[in-house]
């Protein structure tokens, strides 16, 4: 069935926000007296949210609710001054997106980011009018892979899963997709491997932007 709506994740997927997360998150942990780390390793922190950042960037022994509490507060007020500093569309994503949107194919974006900075990225880089839907973490709806995030964007767009499909960089997302019964696509150039992607069912995988729209679905 032809594709009439994309549903992308943001980080990893749609932006390289990889350097302002860790630049983020480890000035919150310096803030506090905590060690730091490298780059690297936030490429398997990220992906459930900013408290389960914050969480896994812990030490073992201080990953206690009121301690995350307070560093995502700290984390939260550094990010909004500078989540764009480093961070960036990947390579042919703005190509994609005029593309798609001449296709007349509509776009959203789901995201685990809290509701604020997702809002804020994609108003940035992609403008007001690219995607019909922009969602994040939001208070009181539960985070990916619960479907909730993707059955309100059907919601609104009155698309049958059938004719979706969701874009994305890791297991989370790819659980999304299988949780909500769309076809997932996972993106090789994001913060996972392809091997995560593969072990956890992606229909289909691409390793640049472009090669989406060579998917027998469109």
């Amino acid at each position: 069935m032809k594709t009439e709506l994309v549903i992308f994740d943001l980080d990893g997927t749609l932006l390289d926000t990889i350097e302002d997360l860790a630049a983020s998150t480890n000035h919150t942990l310096a803030l506090h007296g905590y060690p730091t780390h490298p780059l690297e390793s936030f490429r398997y922190f990220v992906g459930n949210g900013i408290s389960k950042l914050i969480e896994r960037s812990l030490p073992e022994s201080e990953r206690n609710e009121a301690t995350i509490l307070r560093l995502r507060s700290d984390f939260v007020a550094y990010y909004s001054q500078h989540n764009s500093d480093l961070t960036h569309p990947y390579p042919e994503i703005p190509a994609l997106l005029q593309a798609l949107q001449e296709r007349g194919v509509r776009m959203a974006v789901a995201s685990n980011k809290y509701q604020a900075a997702t809002e804020q990225l994609v108003l940035r880089y992609f403008g007001a009018h690219t995607f019909c839907k922009v969602l994040g973490q939001r208070e009181g709806v539960p985070i990916k892979p619960d479907p909730t995030i993707v059955f309100d964007i059907l919601k609104e767009t009155g698309i049958a899963p059938e004719q979706t499909l969701y874009l994305g960089d890791t297991r989370v997302d790819m659980e999304t997709a299988q949780h909500s019964d769309v076809t997932s696509v996972g993106v090789t150039w994001g913060f996972r491997p392809r091997a995560e992607l593969e072990a956890f069912g992606a229909h289909h995988l691409i390793d640049t932007p472009s090669q989406l729209l060579a998917l027998p679905c469109f």
